[in-house]
């Protein structure tokens, strides 16, 4: 199959990446880690004013009414700038979840303030232990058995618990559910949406692992030891290359998940578990030779290096580790 993107497609992927390289940059995901909440509503509100957090909402709510294969870029893009706000869960994973599974008058209430910018949407499938950003979401959609409820702010509670990445907050949840929040759709809806969020972390993934590799890159270039820049030495080449390898491998198997999904094709779970062990991998490879590469200024505070680091691991086990997502894979195509 010869795939590629449109050119619609990579304007709004160059779109994005102005877009987050001027509102996200370090010092922004930094700043993130102090706030009390580690989230801007003002970035939330110009992320919606450009269309990036309706862009899973159907026109008639005032959305974009765009799929998968058009979020995919962006999700990169958000990982390249490790995006603190909750674009994965609201636009990837919750809007999708309404679209699909929610009732006439829970879609009409909900699509067009997300569009808007005016509510975020956290999720917890599958039986998560942890909640994204349950502290700033106006809706919580979470799984219960076969029942999917969308629960607005006031009928939950969250407790805050401990995270590797100050900006990425979560939380354990206490959701008071009824015939009112209980969701049209069910058990077939939310494994959907547990592969949107498999396939969409491995995108933030493939993006954190760019960023991680290009700071590298650019380091190595600088830093000189006996007389030479660390970078022309063949060992320190040979980590970058390996490193260059997978993560564009990885890039690959989240593009083609992403078009399983937005197609509905029957691979979809496959495809999604493919793109989520080799991103969580190519993560973890470019994490340790990025510190490997930068030495001892990589551990330090002050460096921005840790940012992504942080954020690299949190993810690894977001929507199922990659050992998860194999074991998955052997279930499925070896019954075992």
């Amino acid at each position: 199959m010869n795939f590629d993107f449109s050119d619609d497609q990579y304007a709004l992927r160059d779109a994005a990446k102005d877009f987050f390289a001027g509102e996200s940059s370090a010092d922004h995901v930094r700043a993130a880690w102090d706030t009390e909440t580690g989230r801007s509503p003002e970035l939330w509100r110009k992320m919606a004013e450009t269309g990036f957090v309706g862009l899973t909402v159907p026109e008639e709510h005032g959305g974009l009414g765009m799929d998968e294969i058009d979020l995919v870029l962006i999700l990169e893009e958000a990982g390249y700038a490790a995006l603190p706000e909750p674009l994965l869960e609201t636009t990837a994973v919750g809007v999708p979840l309404l679209r699909e599974a929610g009732t006439e008058t829970q879609q009409k209430e909900w699509l067009p303030r997300i569009a808007a910018g005016e509510a975020v949407v956290t999720v917890q499938l599958a039986g998560a232990a942890l909640v994204a950003d349950a502290h700033i979401a106006d809706l919580l959609v979470l799984q219960r058995g076969d029942e999917l409820h969308a629960v607005p702010k006031g009928a939950f509670t969250c407790t805050a618990q401990p995270s590797l990445d100050g900006a990425r907050r979560m939380f354990t949840v206490d959701a008071q559910t009824s015939g009112d929040t209980r969701m049209a759709g069910g058990a077939a809806e939310a494994a959907a949406a547990f592969d949107r969020g498999a396939a969409g972390t491995a995108a933030i993934l493939n993006g954190l692992s760019q960023r991680m590799l290009d700071m590298s890159v650019a380091y190595v270039q600088e830093r000189y030891q006996f007389g030479r820049p660390v970078g022309s030495f063949q060992a320190v080449k040979h980590k970058l290359a390996e490193t260059l390898l997978v993560v564009e491998t990885s890039k690959a198997a989240a593009w083609n998940a992403a078009y399983a999904i937005a197609k509905g094709l029957p691979e979809r779970s496959t495809a999604a578990s493919v793109a989520k062990a080799y991103a969580s991998d190519a993560e973890l490879k470019a994490n340790y030779e990025s510190l490997q590469c930068h030495g001892g200024i990589g551990f330090t505070w002050e460096h921005n290096l840790h940012l992504f680091l942080k954020r690299g691991k949190a993810l690894e086990q977001a929507y199922g580790s990659a050992g998860w997502h194999r074991a998955r894979l052997a279930e499925s195509l070896l019954g075992t």
